[in-house]
């Protein structure tokens, strides 16, 4: 007795499985690379004290704010590894400098300077470079304001310099809507 041929007309029967599985393959990659994709950047925001009205166009920083940059360069500059900064951005004031100093030497990081009429493009470039990252950005109530509206559409209308303790965090998703929190040190 002859054993049976193989016929032609048993194989397409598996072509439905095989596109299936391709199918599935295809879908569950592209869910994989938009979760991969989904990232959320964290800017925090560092308001200057507002200058009192001096002789100088652009005084020095107070007592007060030396002793604040001391804070910030201990609460920033001891995170190790994974939970570091990824940049610093500095206004061109001279308290946003002298404010950062203290930290961006604690980090061995020369702070990125952007001028504070320029904040919306230094806020693009701080997506563009820095997207999924930590990012620290120190400057006047002004410029840091303009920053949160282009950054996220934060409303930035309460970052100012009056309340020297207040740190604002902004959490900036690549999906979904952005949070800007306040926090007193």
């Amino acid at each position: 007795m002859e054993a049976p041929a193989v016929t032609r007309h048993r194989r397409p029967f598996l072509a439905p499985v095989w596109v299936t599985v391709l199918v599935a393959a295809a879908v569950a990659g592209g869910a994989f690379s938009f979760y991969r994709a989904a990232v959320t950047t964290l800017v925090v925001l560092v308001p200057v004290p507002d200058a009192q009205p001096a002789i100088l166009t652009d005084p020095p920083l107070s007592a007060e704010g030396e002793l604040r940059a001391q804070a910030l360069a201990r609460t920033f500059g001891t995170l190790r590894g994974g939970g570091g900064l990824d940049a610093l951005y500095v206004s061109d004031e001279r308290r946003a400098q002298q404010t950062a100093a203290p930290l961006a030497e604690r980090l061995h990081r020369a702070p990125i300077l952007f001028k504070a009429a320029d904040a919306p493009a230094a806020a693009a470039r701080l997506l563009r470079e820095h997207r999924g990252g930590a990012v620290l950005v120190v400057g006047g109530g002004g410029s840091l304001a303009q920053m949160a509206h282009e950054l996220a559409d934060a409303d930035g209308a309460g970052i100012n310099g009056a309340d020297a303790d207040a740190v604002y965090l902004l959490s900036i998703p690549s999906v979904g809507s952005a949070r800007l929190l306040r926090l007193t040190l």
